[in-house]
């Protein structure tokens, strides 16, 4: 049987960015601009690449940001076409054409488990994709579309990671699998930050899922932990020990764009390849060069 096509992800941003305060007080983590375009942008527009019609963004009180962003802003299109702006205008146009969009509200952070599950009506039994809009990874093949290529294969879920150092698996889920070439494995079981010493690889997950509507009820069945939190990876953890996982060592740079070093880092990469900038930037860079 043919595995159903994935055109739903869920992105979760419900969060109160902390780690970004006081930019975040007022303003969501997801539409910092990293270069020029918010963060959530370069996520939905990843989504797209793969095949992504339906995007269900869990949101929570001080978001409304996020809405107006991939809404239809006709005063500003309005403006841009008085003033022969066609390529503004253009480019302004694609954002709300990238999908249909759905919010839903969270009304407490309760986790990201908890998030998941809150889209659950619009799933319904369709395979979806979740993407954590702070983690952007750079390829020109989506990392997303390579999940989506694994999941038609294998007809069943596919959790993106990539190699970390292993004094930082800490910070990371991290699976336990066995290798079924150089960038498949089937994962038996997961770990949330675990000491460097019990660590059962140095494989971490990077904020790319694609799952099946049978998680829900690994959901539903997850006891709350620390913060009254309903945990993603417990969930995984039990699916794991039940059906068939697969892990996918991602191709592209990664940047954890949720931590400052990782922001500017992520900055820095998209100023580079900016045809508009990179030269000057690049010549920049290299005057300031420790």
């Amino acid at each position: 049987m043919r595995a159903k096509k994935i055109t739903k992800a869920i992105i979760p941003a419900a969060g109160l960015g902390t780690r970004f305060l006081p930019a975040t007080k007022a303003s969501p983590k997801e539409m910092l601009p990293l270069f020029d375009k918010p963060l959530i942008q370069y996520v939905i527009e990843e989504a797209a690449a793969a095949g992504i019609r339906q995007v269900i963004v869990i949101t929570g009180r001080g978001k409304r940001a996020i809405e107006d962003h991939f809404d239809v802003s006709f005063e500003l299109e309005e403006f841009l076409k008085q003033n022969g702006k066609k390529e503004e205008l253009k480019s302004l146009r694609k954002i709300s054409d990238l999908a249909e969009f759905c919010y839903i509200r969270q009304k407490e952070p309760r986790g990201l488990g908890h998030a998941i599950l809150c889209a659950r009506h619009l799933i319904d039994d369709d395979p979806f994709a979740v993407l954590l809009a702070d983690e952007i990874i750079d390829h020109p093949v989506p990392a997303l579309q390579q999940m989506v290529d694994v999941y038609h294969e294998r007809q069943a879920p596919v959790i993106g990671v990539q190699h970390v150092a292993k004094t930082d698996v800490k910070q990371y889920g991290i699976i336990d699998g066995k290798p079924l070439s150089d960038s498949l494995y089937r994962i038996y079981d997961l770990v949330e930050k675990p000491a460097p010493n019990e660590a059962p690889s140095d494989m971490a997950v990077v904020g790319r899922y694609i799952l099946t509507s049978e998680i829900f009820h690994y959901l539903e069945n997850t006891k709350p932990g620390k913060n009254n939190e309903i945990q993603l990876t417990d969930a995984l953890q039990e699916f794991a020990h039940a059906k068939e996982m697969y892990g996918l060592i991602l191709s592209g740079r990664r940047f954890d764009a949720g931590d400052k070093l990782g922001f500017l880092k992520a900055t820095v990469e998209m100023g580079l390849k900016s045809p508009e900038v990179s030269k000057e930037f690049r010549a920049f860079l290299k005057g300031h060069s420790l």
